[in-house]
């Protein structure tokens, strides 16, 4: 009996000593997160151009 519980000790204190390993530790890259732009700036244009060919349609 003295033997099976020695054993077991053994047993426990191996596995605890092999848990780490060797391999350099896989760090993964930070997460960048950019701030998409605002939707009004994509209609700025064709309305800035919707203005111009208005003005120009009113001067004739």
């Amino acid at each position: 009996m003295k033997k099976l519980v020695l054993a077991a000790a053994m047993t426990v204190a191996a596995s605890s000593a092999f848990a780490g390993s060797l391999a350099d530790p896989i760090i993964e890259a930070p997460v960048i997160v950019e701030e998409a732009t605002s939707s009004s700036a994509g209609i700025l244009v064709p309305l800035m151009l919707l203005v111009l060919v208005a003005a120009a349609v009113a001067s004739d």
